[in-house]
């Protein structure tokens, strides 16, 4: 047997996450098998889950396990049975101390629409059949950390509601780089989003990108697009786009629309990165599913794996540099939905609905058929 020498950590969290979690063991387990891959895999709690074990969200061991690992391999978290916890202890905050505390500044988000899923967007076929974009999302600045922020009463006794949003010059400049880094790998096209008209924040963004281009990616297509604009155009010419880069509260919304147009949020998978290490060469990055903890299904074992491998995939190809596994995982996945399987949430007429092991041991079996090919 191989010797492991990939240090793999995983947090399944709360929700549908250990649930989505086990097949992408299952795939794990097949790369053992027949790919002679090994990885030191550690297990640990983040989210609620963490919460009721230790207390917090996130233990400091937790972070610390996460710093020592090469890639991290994230669930969800949350759920109804936390809501009534104070802000600061909430099971959000678990993978916003992750982000924060390894400087995993860049969230990058494919919206993908696979052929045998194009009739399942909201949009018309001939809109997204084909859709390829990558939204390059900054997430460990702007609104989501900035200070002053909390609620606080004025002189009247009146409840006042304050965020912050707030941005360096070389924050911005660092996840521009990345977005046109990624655009020279595709259609060399950069779409930065801000709302330059009423921000200050969004001119200096405006501003910053458009010299990080200019002196560094000149052979690159930039175009500035108010957010708003942004939105209003996914839904109308989606194609139109290839990076779309944007701030922590502008890419998340952005992501969560460009997800809708791909039928479903149990398709889209997600990496978070950091500064690559230039002793090392290493870079501390988390990958995520962009689905929440989904807790009304929680335990009905009907949830989508697919958004999870996925995300194993570009952990794959990112953290490991396994071009081939990560797409050999990718193309079992869309053979498997060709064949006709769907789980509730991609459901089509004419389509066999099945369950999350199912789908799971499908794309396995998908697997063993490719790679035998």
């Amino acid at each position: 047997m191989a010797t492991p020498n990939k240090k793999l950590l995983i947090l399944p969290g709360d929700g549908i996450g250990p649930e989505v979690m086990r097949e992408v063991r299952r795939v794990i387990d097949w790369m053992d098998r027949k790919r002679s891959v090994t990885f030191a895999i550690e297990e640990g709690l983040v989210g609620g889950a963490a919460i009721d074990a230790e207390g917090t969200p996130c233990s400091e061991e937790t972070v610390e396990r996460a710093r020592a690992a090469d890639a991290v391999l994230f669930g969800s978290v949350g759920g109804p049975k936390w809501d009534g916890l104070p802000f600061e202890k909430r099971p959000e905050l678990g993978v916003l101390r992750l982000r924060k505390d390894l400087g995993l500044f860049a969230n990058l988000r494919p919206a993908v629409v696979l052929d045998p899923l194009a009739e399942a967007s909201s949009l018309k076929v001939d809109l997204v059949r084909g859709l390829d974009i990558m939204i390059v999302r900054e997430s460990t600045g702007g609104i989501y950390f900035g200070e002053p922020r909390g609620i606080h009463a004025d002189a009247n006794g009146k409840r006042i509601g304050i965020d912050t949003e707030i941005y360096s010059e070389d924050e911005i400049a660092r996840v521009a780089r990345i977005a046109f880094d990624l655009a020279r790998k595709r259609r060399n096209k950069v779409t930065s989003v801000e709302k330059a008209n009423v921000m200050q924040s969004g001119r200096l963004w405006r501003a910053v990108v458009g010299e990080v281009g200019k002196a560094e990616y000149p052979d690159v297509q930039l175009e500035h697009m108010y957010a708003d604009n942004c939105a209003m155009q996914l839904c109308a010419r989606p194609k139109q786009f290839d990076v779309i880069l944007g701030s922590n509260l502008f890419g998340d919304l952005l992501s969560d629309l460009a997800a809708a147009l791909t039928g479903s949020l149990g398709m889209l998978p997600s990496a978070t990165l950091g500064a690559v290490d230039p002793a090392t060469g290493r870079r501390h990055a988390l990958y995520e599913p962009v689905h929440g903890s989904a807790p009304d299904i929680a335990g009905k074992g009907i949830a989508n794996p697919c958004a999870q491998m996925l995300s194993f995939a570009m952990l794959l190809r990112w953290s490991f540099g396994m071009e081939e596994d990560a797409a050999l995982l990718e193309k079992a996945v869309e053979k498997v939905l060709a064949g006709g399987l769907r789980t509730a949430d991609i459901m089509q007429p004419g389509m066999a609905r099945v369950g999350t092991g199912v789908m799971g041991e499908a794309v396995v079996r998908e697997l063993d058929k490719i790679a035998a090919a």
